[in-house]
C-alpha cells in the first residue's frame, strides 16, 4: 500500500513478484453486498495487463461517479473479467459466508485462463494457486479493480430491482440497512429479494 494525500493506493507488489516467477495471468477477486439486507452478493475476478495506468483503489473509498468511470476503464483494458452472483434465496439457504466464497469461486471459474489468484481475505475452493491477502483491495491493483467491478455490477442490479420494488428505495441504498430501508420493510413487509435470514429492525 502507498498513501497519497491521506488516500491509500495499491502498489501491486505481490502481483509483480508473481509475474517475475512466470505467472502471466494473475487475477484479483473480490465481492460486494455481504452486509446488505436485500439482493445478491456479487463477485468479480479481473486480470489486468502489465503496464496499465488505472488509478484504481478500494471501491469503498470511491464515489459512485468515480466507480462508474473506473468500471468503464477497467472493461476497456482488462485482459479478462468475470462477474458472478449468488441470490438472496441462496444466501438464506447456505449462509452469507459460504455465499461470498461461492460467488468468488464462480467468478474465478468464469475466467478463460488464470495462473494465480489474489483473493481478498478469503481462501477459495479452487484448483488454481492462490494467495489470500487481508485488505487486498488496498494492496493489489487487480483486487481493487475486482472490488470496483463487483460493486458497480451489484449496484446496477439493485437499481433495476427498484423498478419492481420501488417502495423500498433500492436505487438509493442498494439494499443496505439504512433507516429509510428498515422503516420501509416495517411498513410494507419483505419483498422476494430480501434476505429472510437477516434480521431487519428499525
Amino acid at each position: 500500500m502507498s498513501t497519497k494525500m491521506g488516500v491509500i493506493y495499491p502498489t501491486g507488489a505481490v502481483e509483480a513478484a508473481l509475474r517475475q516467477k512466470g505467472a502471466c495471468f494473475v487475477a484479483g477477486v473480490d465481492e460486494a453486498g455481504a452486509g446488505a439486507l436485500a439482493g445478491p452478493v456479487v463477485a468479480a475476478a479481473v486480470i489486468l495487463p502489465v503496464g496499465h495506468e488505472l488509478a484504481v483503489r478500494d471501491s469503498k473509498t470511491l464515489s459512485e461517479r468515480q466507480r462508474e468511470r473506473l468500471f468503464a476503464e477497467i472493461q476497456d483494458v482488462a485482459v479478462d473479467a468475470s462477474v458472478m452472483a449468488v441470490s438472496a434465496s441462496d444466501i438464506d439457504r447456505i449462509g452469507i459466508r459460504p455465499a461470498n466464497i461461492l460467488a468468488m469461486q464462480r467468478a474465478v471459474e468464469g475466467l478463460k485462463r488464470v495462473d494465480h489468484v489474489l483473493s481478498d481475505a478469503r481462501e477459495l475452493p479452487i484448483t488454481v494457486e492462490q494467495t489470500v491477502l487481508i485488505r487486498g483491495d488496498q494492496k493489489e491493483f487487480c483486487i481493487a479493480a475486482a472490488s470496483i467491478v463487483a460493486k458497480v455490477s451489484r449496484d446496477r442490479v439493485m437499481v433495476e430491482a427498484h423498478e419492481s420494488y420501488g417502495v423500498y428505495g433500492f436505487a438509493q441504498h442498494k439494499g443496505y440497512g439504512t433507516k429509510a430501508h428498515r422503516e420501509a420493510v416495517v411498513a410494507h413487509g419483505r419483498c422476494p429479494i430480501h434476505r429472510a435470514s437477516f434480521t431487519i429492525a428499525v
